[in-house]
């Protein structure tokens, strides 16, 4: 069958438009297909779940987490098995079958409810329920900047619940604000609305992460982590999933592997809890989209816990392995749900087989920046904002991505001025960490938070900020926001931080392409949402004349 494809969910779509015949990603239209049923049968069975709590029934925290794994599954650069992604499809469609059979009265749900087939049936359905079913362009822009959003708190929540950590409050709003994507009778008013309240939810969200992550691995300390590489064979962990690389770390103890992290692993170095293992080498690599060559040289197996894979190349296709809401045709999964043991014993037997990796660099980078370790040195902070020494914090927080516009970010950081600091989360940190910015008083110019996961802390450092100086206004700090995006989680911080008052916050390297003109006019008008120009002009518009 032939597929029509339209995805915009991403920073890197075609021609900042849409990709219609493959993805910029890599995925190809029949999974693009599959995923757009896989989001319609979720947000039906979210219709379901919404009407049960309605009448005061309980929502099983299985039926939660299915529902959070499922738009995981669906985040850019995720999952790209279709065969994976169809059996998450009828999966919902027997659970919704269950609880709808648990309703007094289900005739006033929305269609998706009530949808129901066989296998046969998806790929003529998948064509009915894509992005462009939403005729209208501005509920279609709404529509899809909440179900974004939506997409980046379950991120969060999924993290959370593998760390037996739950939130009903969470849960049951992200499921009413699906269902409410489907009502025909909102209009660009109350989605607007919904949108913003998504972000409230997006900082409980990863509050909720922000506690599991602590509770369970201590807080983030200052570390100096090691960029070579040791003689053993070794394991490389990507992705996100900290109690995965937990689990890996445990099993390998005394097989003579090392395990390395990657890309938005690096943070992991930071927590108490993962400095016991002696096997826990250090960092390998860089962001997500150089994983193609910097795979191929770590010779030894590589686990992806969560998104931003790369299609393999086939010289290491049969060494990269899947877990979670990860996936890849003919790479090997690893299962396991939130709180279940998984073995990775194939994984570990198959790192003994190979040789050790090949060094890329040596060194070290310094991170371990979260909000309790900045608090801790909130006097020392303060004391250098009110002697001028810090003139300005630069939020550069995010994603980072293959785009050559964004080495825009690697430019900036090294033209700010010598008196600002960075603060930052996410990959993004890619494009600036390495550089040798120096210091302030001891206190380094680039602050790394940890992982996109934890851009809470950048919110809760300017919260105690405006705290600490007795600003009435979170927008009268000195602090400018300049922040890099790429896929949905990344939404979901932009709509946390609007919803906590935060303007003017250019966005970059692109404005999103599913923001319709009159949607991101509301933003620049009241929110002050702004787009990146060069260097040079951004500059002195955030420093105006007085530049060092």
């Amino acid at each position: 069958m032939d597929y029509t494809m339209f995805c915009f969910q991403c920073q890197e779509t075609a021609g900042c438009s849409g990709c219609t015949k493959v993805g910029v990603c890599g995925k190809k239209p029949d999974v693009a297909a599959m995923q757009d049923l896989l989001v319609f049968v979720t947000k039906g069975l979210s219709a379901v779940t919404t009407a049960l709590r309605n009448e005061g029934k309980k929502i099983a925290a299985e039926v939660n987490h299915l529902i959070t794994k499922n738009l995981f599954i669906t985040i850019t650069n995720a999952n790209f098995d279709k065969e994976a992604i169809i059996e998450a499809v009828c999966q919902i469609l027997v659970v919704k079958k269950e609880l709808l059979s648990q309703l007094s009265d289900a005739a006033v749900l929305p269609s998706a409810a009530h949808w129901d087939a066989e296998r046969t049936q998806f790929e003529a359905k998948a064509k009915e329920v894509g992005v462009l079913s939403t005729e209208n362009e501005d509920i279609r822009s709404l529509r899809e900047l909440v179900t974004y959003g939506l997409k980046g708190l379950s991120a969060y929540s999924k993290h959370a619940n593998a760390l037996l950590h739950d939130s009903e409050e969470v849960d049951a709003f992200l499921q009413r604000a699906l269902a409410a994507t489907l009502d025909d009778s909102l209009g660009a008013d109350e989605l607007t609305a919904l949108a913003l309240e998504t972000g409230k939810y997006g900082v409980e969200g990863m509050a909720l992460l922000d506690k599991a992550n602590t509770e369970t691995y201590g807080n983030p300390e200052i570390t100096k982590v090691k960029l070579g590489v040791g003689t053993n064979p070794g394991i490389l962990v990507s992705g996100h999933d900290l109690h995965d690389l937990k689990m890996l770390l445990e099993q390998t103890q005394g097989t003579g592997v090392d395990v390395y992290t990657h890309s938005e692993m690096l943070p992991a170095h930071y927590y108490p809890a993962f400095k016991q293992y002696p096997n826990f080498v250090g960092n390998y690599g860089n962001a997500w989209w150089k994983q193609k060559e910097e795979f191929e040289s770590f010779r030894g197996p590589i686990l992806m816990t969560t998104n931003c894979i790369v299609p393999p190349k086939d010289s290491y296709r049969d060494r990269m392995y899947t877990t979670g809401a990860a996936g890849y045709p003919g790479c090997k999964h690893i299962s396991g749900e939130a709180g279940e043991h998984k073995d990775f014993s194939e994984l570990i037997e198959h790192a003994k087989r190979c040789a050790s990796p090949i060094e890329l660099e040596q060194g070290e980078i310094i991170g371990g920046f979260a909000h309790a370790q900045v608090l801790a040195l909130a006097d020392k902070i303060v004391e250098a904002v009110k002697s001028k020494a810090i003139r300005k914090f630069v939020v550069m927080a995010g994603c980072d991505g293959r785009a050559k516009s964004r080495e825009y970010y690697t430019e900036f950081a090294k033209a700010l001025p010598q008196d600002t600091v960075i603060l930052t989360a996410g990959c993004a940190k890619y494009k600036y960490n390495k550089l040798d910015l120096g210091t302030i008083g001891g206190i380094p110019r680039v602050l790394d938070a940890g992982q996109c996961n934890d851009s809470y802390s950048l919110a809760v450092i300017a919260l105690k900020l405006k705290e600490v100086f007795g600003l009435d206004d979170i927008n009268d700090l000195p602090i400018i926001y300049n922040i890099a995006w790429y896929e949905q989680k990344a939404v979901i911080v932009l709509l946390a931080l609007l919803y906590l008052g935060v303007k003017n916050i250019h966005l970059g390297p692109t404005l999103p392409a599913f923001l319709s003109p009159n949607v991101a006019k509301v933003l620049v008008e009241n929110f002050g949402i702004a787009g990146i120009g060069t260097v040079e002009d951004d500059i002195a518009l955030f420093f105006g004349e007085d530049r060092a």
